[in-house]
This record gives C-alpha cells, sequence and structure tokens, in this order.
C-alpha cells in the first residue's frame, strides 16, 4: 500500500550535507528533508527521521532513532554501519556499481607505475641522469590476485584481463566467475597469495575479514610481489606489513585505506621507500552518482516495494 503521510529523510554527511541533499527527489509532499553536517544537527532531527541516508553516521545517535527503519549507505562497504547500537529492525542498504570503474584505474594506474618504473625514471630526471640500463617491465603476462569478488573486484578483474594479465580470485564461497581464471575459497588463500605480482585487497571487513592478511599471509607472498589494500585498512595486520615491507619480504604496497584514518603523522608506514599512502580516494563517493541509487530506492519506499542493494546483517555485506 502506498504510504500517504510525508515522511523525514536525514541526510548525514560531515563534508559535504547539502550537495547529497540537492538531488535527492521525490514527489511533492511525500519527504522532508533533514540536511545534517553535525553530530549536534543530526542529534536534533534522528529522532523524526524514519530514514537516514548518510556517511559515518553518529553510532551513539542509534538509540535516540526510535522511528528509523532504513538506512542507505553513501557507499559501498557497511561496516560502520552495523555496530551494536543500530536497532535490528533497521534495513540497511549499500551502493554498488558506482565504485568499481574509479577502482580498477586506481589499481592499474599503480600497478603500470611499478611495471613502468616510474619512481626510478622521475628520480633520475631530478638527478639529470641517463638510465639506459634500466627498463620497463610488461605489466601483460604478470598475475593479480583479488581478495574479494564483489562488483568491484570482478571490475578490477575484467580489466585486468584485457591487459594481458593472468588474473586469479579469491572469495569465501569459492564460485566461479567470467572474469577470473580460477576462484579459489579462502582456506586456499595462501596458495593464490604465492602465484601472486600483484596482491589486490577489496573484501569487506567482517568479523572473519578482519586481519585475514598477517604475517602467514604476507610470508606466503613472492618477493617481489606488491600487496594492494583498498577494502578496510583493519583486514590487513599492520604491524605484521610493517614488518615484511622492512625486512624487504615483499616487493611493495600500495596502499589507500588504514586501521586508522587519517594515517597518523608518526605511523611508520609514511617513511617506507617501498610504499604509497592515498588517503582513502580510490573509490570516492559523489553525490551526483550516488543520487539515482537512493532516489531509486526511495520510491521503491514510499511506494511500498522491496528495496534494492540490501546488506545481509550477518554476513556484514
Amino acid at each position: 500500500m502506498r504510504r500517504r503521510e510525508p515522511i523525514t529523510v536525514l541526510v548525514y554527511n560531515q563534508d559535504e550535507a547539502k550537495a547529497y541533499a540537492a538531488p535527492v527527489r521525490a514527489r511533492r509532499g511525500r519527504i522532508r528533508l533533514a540536511v545534517c553536517a553535525t553530530r549536534e544537527e543530526a542529534a536534533a532531527a534522528v529522532g523524526e527521521a524514519e530514514v537516514i541516508y548518510a556517511w559515518k553516521f553518529p553510532p551513539d545517535l542509534y538509540a535516540r532513532a526510535t522511528r528509523l527503519r532504513w538506512l542507505q549507505a553513501m557507499g559501498a562497504g557497511v561496516d560502520w554501519v552495523l555496530v551494536p547500537t543500530l536497532p535490528p529492525g533497521v534495513t540497511v542498504t549499500r551502493a554498488p556499481g558506482i565504485f568499481g570503474p574509479w577502482m580498477r584505474e586506481y589499481v592499474l594506474g599503480w600497478c603500470l607505475a611499478v611495471t613502468q618504473r616510474t619512481e626510478t625514471y622521475r628520480a633520475a630526471q631530478r638527478e639529470r641522469r641517463w638510465r639506459e640500463e634500466i627498463l620497463p617491465d610488461r605489466l601483460a603476462g604478470k598475475t593479480m590476485t583479488l581478495v574479494g569478488l564483489g562488483d568491484i573486484g570482478r571490475t578490477i578483474a575484467a580489466a585486468a584481463r584485457s591487459l594481458g594479465m593472468r588474473v586469479l580470485g579469491v572469495s569465501r564461497s569459492g564460485r566461479a566467475v567470467r572474469e577470473v581464471e580460477r576462484v579459489h575459497r579462502l582456506p586456499a588463500l595462501e596458495r593464490a597469495l604465492g602465484q601472486a605480482d600483484f596482491v589486490v585487497v577489496v573484501v569487506p571487513l567482517t568479523d572473519g575479514t578482519r586481519g585475514l592478511l598477517g604475517a602467514r599471509a604476507l610470508a606466503a607472498m613472492k618477493p617481489t610481489a606488491w600487496l594492494f589494500n583498498i577494502g578496510r585498512g583493519a583486514v590487513v595486520d599492520e604491524a605484521a606489513l610493517v614488518a615484511a615491507l622492512r625486512e624487504r619480504r615483499i616487493g611493495g604496497a600500495v596502499l589507500d585505506v588504514f586501521s586508522t584514518e587519517p594515517l597518523p603523522a608518526e605511523h611508520p608506514l609514511w617513511g617506507l621507500d617501498n610504499v604509497v599512502v592515498t588517503p582513502h580516494i580510490s573509490g570516492p563517493s559523489t553525490p551526483g552518482e550516488l543520487a539515482p541509487v537512493f532516489n531509486d530506492n526511495l520510491a521503491r519506499w514510499l511506494a511500498g516495494r522491496p528495496l534494492r542493494h540490501v546488506v545481509d546483517r550477518a554476513r556484514g555485506y
């Protein structure tokens, strides 16, 4: 049955709340928008909200959200949503299909930076040295192992294959996917890592993936292999990673996510010459790209139809 009374939709984003609220669309009189950029603003509005459209909503405010029935995350990851304070009856949805194109360019761009010896040639330029004895390498023929084969992982896999790479995958189910030559289940993680020239971590953070790549997994990698983490920082044991990088037991790492963000200035990762640190920008959220996902679900919600992209709260994704 169609809903007739207007509902309150709380839009929360500390950086761009107004920009995310501007493209929200519903028939006149169906919704009231509460646009919140601070915890204080959200605290004042959350009691009336039936729907929250947000990124990193303050978890302590869920206790006041007595009318909340649906939360749409402004992103693919929902580990920040699935906290004990979130009422059990709230439906959580995510935004798939948006971030894969961004992240495939990030991953392949940095893969090419490695094989094309970008740092070496730029350093030589600064020194005015002609380093013709050092040649670039080919990306074609290299092996990429993707740890995580959701829509983002499959998008990266397809692009890597188009450049002539061999692509392996690791997933919880081990189910075959079109874009990947072979998919291993999690118990075979080390076997898949040992074959890779590039390991790309893109699994969501859950109880089962926290610390998944620890000392033992890192030890399975080739000494020339590079680790990319574009999923969540806590999936990789940072202390074990720092040790492996310092001791040159792996070739290097390209890291976009960290256990603590922003990465503290005193963190040892900043000072390692075989590490690239980027500030969680591999898959940026933009209001214009996310609005169609939210508006489609909002129309479904108002019409009493099933929502798309519903998160399995037990699995965490």
